[in-house]
């Protein structure tokens, strides 16, 4: 497996974030490249290969950006879902930064010690409730997880689930994933990365 790519102390949303993710694929969109494992890509994977590629060529991001009412929610608590997490598990988490190389990157939302990170999903009620019946981490987010661990190469990610509305003691699910018990999945993400790379320069070949 590839060492950890480097990390960048930025902060995350900042215009220097934008800027280093730029072109970049990130692992906040794996699912999009992940989808349909062992078989052709589809158009998910495509359309962001098309827009990783134009971001390349004209060094502008690409496509419209836009903020719904679930992305503004996860950025006004994210803060303190994160004190909760603290708190709870008697730990401090630092800024997740950017580890990144020249062509792909990650974002997790915390460094904890030099093991861990975590990354924290605001959600509504129904969500929130569904996690707690599964008692596993949300399966929409597994190849972000998964890809924050691959990036990062540490030993464990916590997904971190946090709804307001319910009541104290159940407003933050916390699960664990440990590096060792995903090493097929960090071999298939690492195998499907590469072949996505080269989707977006076979584009970008088509474009300039």
């Amino acid at each position: 497996m590839p060492r950890p790519l480097k990390f960048h102390q930025v902060e995350q949303n900042s215009d220097e974030w934008l800027s280093m993710r730029l072109g970049k694929a990130t692992m906040s969109n794996a699912s999009k490249f992940m989808a349909n494992l062992g078989k052709a890509f589809g158009e998910p994977a495509k359309a962001y290969a098309l827009q990783l590629a134009l971001e390349q060529v004209t060094g502008r991001k690409s496509g419209v950006s836009f903020t719904n009412e679930h992305m503004q929610r996860g950025h006004d608590q994210e803060p303190i879902a994160r004190e909760l997490y603290e708190h709870e598990n008697f730990v401090t988490v630092t800024n997740g930064g950017f580890f990144a190389n020249d062509t792909w990157g990650s974002s997790p939302d915390g460094l904890v010690g030099v093991d861990g990170i975590i990354e924290i999903k605001s959600v509504i009620s129904t969500t929130h409730y569904a996690t707690l019946k599964r008692n596993a981490h949300d399966p929409a987010y597994h190849w972000q997880l998964i890809g924050h661990l691959h990036a990062t190469g540490r030993d464990w990610v916590d997904f971190v689930s946090y709804c307001a509305d319910f009541p104290d003691g159940k407003q933050l699910i916390t699960h664990r994933l440990h590096r060792d018990a995903y090493k097929t999945d960090l071999k298939s993400l690492d195998e499907r990365l590469n072949e996505f790379l080269n989707l977006i320069d076979a584009t970008k070949e088509a474009i300039v």
